[in-house]
């Protein structure tokens, strides 16, 4: 049995693949309260270390590249920072629709010319955003709303030139394996598409895949932390293996990961920590037997 609820509050999301209902296959329809649209509120100010993180990942996208923007204040950041650039003719497939995507169309950055199919139109699953967000999309040509199995398919999204998939991390290991999702056994958020998007920018003409996060975390008693373990924190999720993890960006600079030795991924992720923890991240991992004579001591 089908059952919809109608919402005037809601944007009409135009297609987009498969995005449609038709009348015939509904079973009942409820004239709802019509309550307002979940929103969230306005990105916070950047802190310095994500303008920096920003600021690195600015450096690697060319004219005609196409976006993805995951859940965060830091891709949000990126967008604002795209929509300021001179960069032009970028295009957007993304799992989400966020604010900062309407802050590049206004500026004219968006135009998806380049892309090798849904040519004209930003394709899209969902938006999380504000209401101003979801007036720009109610309605709107120039954005297709699809089923997640279109814009996560990686086959799909390798299609796709110059394909930039930008997500935020939890934390992530000596080996690199990145937990984007739980901390040990507490589950924060859903796996999501970020898994979907690595693969499919790695195998784009031209694509790059970023996982970006701020070296250190402060916990309750004001304590500093390092987000890059020897191990995941145990219970932690792997989100993204070691085997597929491209670009790791925080604020102390960017690697790519891709063909680097297991001793090499190590030497180059504590290049990326907080110089507070290398030191003791280098003992772990001459302790976990990943650390070689040729590794440079110190950075």
């Amino acid at each position: 049995m089908a059952i919809v609820e109608v919402n005037e509050n809601m944007p009409r999301c135009l297609g987009g693949n498969d995005e449609y209902v038709h009348i015939s296959e509904i079973d009942y329809i409820i004239e709802g309260s019509n309550t307002p649209i979940f929103t969230v509120p306005p990105a916070a100010a950047p802190t310095p270390e994500e303008s920096k993180i920003a600021a690195y990942i600015m450096e690697d996208i060319p004219n005609g590249a196409c976006i993805q923007l995951g859940i965060g204040a830091m891709p949000n950041l990126l967008g604002t920072m795209l929509a300021d650039s001179d960069l032009k003719d970028l295009g957007v497939q993304s799992e989400m629709f966020c604010d900062a995507f309407v802050n590049m169309y206004e500026k004219g950055k968006i135009t998806n010319a380049r892309k090798n199919y849904d040519i004209n139109k930003s394709t899209y699953s969902f938006s999380l955003g504000t209401k101003e967000t979801y007036d720009f999309l109610d309605d709107n040509p120039l954005c297709g709303s699809c089923t997640v199995q279109y814009t996560n398919d990686p086959s799909n999204i390798a299609r796709q030139d110059n394909m930039i998939a930008i997500n935020n991390i939890l934390e992530i290991d000596l080996l690199t394996q990145v937990c984007s999702e739980s901390s040990g056994l507490r589950q924060i958020s859903g796996t999501g598409g970020q898994l979907d998007f690595v693969i499919g920018a790695f195998h784009s003409k031209g694509g790059k895949a970023y996982l970006a996060f701020s070296s250190t975390y402060k916990d309750k008693e004001g304590n500093l932390h390092s987000r890059i373990k020897p191990m995941l924190t145990p219970g932690g999720v792997v989100t993204v293996p070691r085997t597929v993890v491209q670009y790791v960006v925080t604020e102390y600079g960017k690697v790519n990961m891709k063909a680097l030795s297991i001793w090499g991924k190590a030497e180059a992720i504590i290049s990326l920590a907080h110089p507070q923890f290398r030191d003791e991240l280098v003992q772990q991992a001459k302790e976990m037997k990943i650390w070689s004579k040729t590794n440079r001591i110190p950075f």
